[in-house]
């Protein structure tokens, strides 16, 4: 898995926000089989409550329902805990455009809530889900930390913001806060129902029912796709990292680079499905190709990523075949 050597204390309580999620509740379910205390905040707007039932029984799972846009409940969910992996927002670029206020709200100020609840309880470590997306229209690959473009989206904007908020905790009041920008994350439990589905769980749920998937763009955008595993051991590891590599974020992939036409084929010929995809309009707002360097990453939160695009894609077949 790449973080089973990863060790706390005895007794260590973990806050997950967006526990509810995709990669909240894969997070919760981590720290549950290594042995440590777990509490859940979600609202469930985007989360599914299958994805908190599943833990209720576990005597170090805990749940709160509850919304981090109110500042009292994250002071509530935050007491007592040493850790906080955030990863409550709303996701995706193109329903931000839509709904830019809305992320303001949620993404901003729900931020901004958790880090003052964290700063208020004495929280060890901040660590915080950021995005690729804040590298914008920047053209040159691989992407590389402090070299970032024009945003091109609320919902990039919102992450951006997120950043520099979690800088100044750092800086203004000693909270050691880790971002980690997510390239592409994928793996079981991820959504693959609505028009803002992320695009694996969604070709995946087309070809299992026989259904004609339609791709955005010519399907010659490329993407550093990551699978959850990574994503686990890089939370993991960043609460374990030296102060000095607070306040900063950090790229979170594995460092390839897949075309979606050539994902969409090798799906249908895993699939054994012969179906040929429909090409629509780009997504606004989207970048044409995303490769992460993790060398920073790997130097100064210790991030050793162990699941390649083709271990994690066998294992998300695997997953879906059953559970759709």
């Amino acid at each position: 898995m790449g973080y089973e050597n990863v060790i706390f204390e005895e007794n260590s309580f973990f806050l997950v926000t967006g526990g509810a999620g995709f990669i909240g509740s894969n997070l919760c379910e981590a720290i549950l089989n290594k042995g440590y205390r777990v509490r859940c905040l979600d609202n469930l707007s985007t989360g599914n409550r299958k994805h908190v039932e599943m833990f209720l029984n576990h005597e170090n799972y805990e749940f709160i329902e509850g919304d981090i846009r109110d500042l009292e409940t994250c002071l509530e969910a935050c007491k007592g805990v040493d850790f906080v992996l955030h990863q409550a927002a709303w996701g995706s670029v193109p329903r931000s455009i839509e709904m830019p206020l809305l992320y303001e709200e949620i993404n901003v100020m729900g931020t901004l809530n958790m880090l003052e609840a964290a700063k208020q309880n004495n929280v060890k470590k901040f660590v915080y889900a950021s995005s690729s997306s804040v590298y914008g229209d920047e053209p040159n690959l691989p992407k590389i930390e402090g070299r970032e473009g024009n945003i091109l989206s609320p919902y990039a904007l919102t992450k951006k913001t997120n950043e520099e908020y979690a800088r100044l905790y750092n800086t203004l009041y000693g909270l050691d806060t880790y971002g980690l920008r997510y390239f592409n994350v994928f793996g079981r439990r991820q959504n693959p129902e609505g028009a803002y589905a992320a695009v694996i769980p969604k070709f995946l749920k087309e070809l299992l029912s026989n259904e004609v998937p339609t791709i955005n763009g010519d399907g010659k955008q490329s993407r550093d796709f990551t699978y959850i595993e990574n994503v686990i051991q890089a939370n993991l590891k960043a609460c374990l990292a030296p102060s000095e590599a607070a306040g900063s974020a950090y790229n979170i992939a594995f460092g390839g680079r897949e075309f979606l036409i050539d994902i969409f084929n090798e799906l249908s010929k895993a699939l054994e499905k012969d179906i040929q995809p429909i090409f629509g309009p780009n997504r606004e707002g989207d970048i044409k190709h995303s490769n992460a360097d993790i060398s920073y990453a790997k130097e100064m939160i210790n991030y050793k990523p162990e699941w390649s695009f083709e271990r994690g894609i066998k294992e998300a077949i695997d997953w879906y075949k059953e559970n759709l």
